[in-house]
């Protein structure tokens, strides 16, 4: 009888743009199914998802317009096995021996969903690098 590896915990944490870290944990679900638990949340609390993200997510056949931002917390980092911050890392809690990414993103010139397209793309292409870092095939988006 053979034990399946267990699947790697990834937190996308984002404080200023709650929409960056609902895109990273959306193309990372989308992506690798249940081959990774994910999650994300921001340090304010918002009542929805920015129409503009969703709006942009969706050009890419990721649906998040029914999500609704979670508030960052210490058992949400600790139980954790990856916490990816964007632009935050000086104020999400740090305990030793975990795994940080900073993706660190530039800030959208503008408003709407033409300015969210570049750094929903750049989203992508990391997600995708992680997937291949942690030798989960990737779905076709």
């Amino acid at each position: 009888m053979s034990t399946a590896a267990p699947r790697p915990s990834v937190l996308f944490v984002c404080v200023h743009n709650a929409g960056r870290s609902q895109m990273g944990a959306a193309f990372l679900a989308h992506l690798a199914g249940d081959a990774v638990e994910v999650r994300s949340a921001g340090s304010a609390p918002a009542d929805a998802v920015n129409p503009a993200v969703a709006e942009a997510m969706k050009e890419v056949g990721v649906d998040i317009s029914a999500e609704t931002p979670k508030i960052l917390t210490t058992e949400a980092v600790q139980s954790s096995d990856v916490v990816i911050t964007m632009g935050c890392g000086d104020t999400c809690p740090v305990f030793p021996g975990k795994r940080y990414l900073d993706w660190q993103l530039d800030d959208p010139a503008g408003q709407g969903v033409d300015a969210v397209r570049p750094i929903r793309d750049e989203i992508e292409r990391r997600v995708r690098a992680l997937l291949a870092e942690f030798g989960i095939p990737a779905a076709s988006a």
